[in-house]
């Protein structure tokens, strides 16, 4: 099932930082889920995402226990927002 609110407010807060994935928790067994491919540059000047709706994945999974174990009722208001990785010194 589609849902064009959560898709709207996960793609917003993406726009809206620099974080590479963004989460809409719908309920315990349904997330949007947008990422960016490519870390924006200064030079770059396209956006390109991967959404995915559906059941959640092993991280998600955990955020949601973590939820539910805290009272928080769904939808989860706020979205949830993964940064970059960062790179290790060698």
């Amino acid at each position: 099932m589609l849902y064009p609110e959560a898709a709207n407010k996960a793609i917003s807060a993406l726009l809206n930082s620099t974080a590479k994935r963004a989460v809409y928790y719908i309920s315990p067994k349904e997330v949007v889920s947008v990422c960016r491919r490519f870390k924006p540059t200064k030079r770059a000047t396209y956006n390109d995402f991967v959404m995915k709706f559906g059941a959640p994945n092993y991280l998600e999974r955990a955020f949601i226990k973590l939820c539910k174990k805290a009272g928080e009722p769904f939808p989860v208001k706020k979205v949830q927002l993964q940064p970059w990785p960062v790179k290790r010194k060698v």
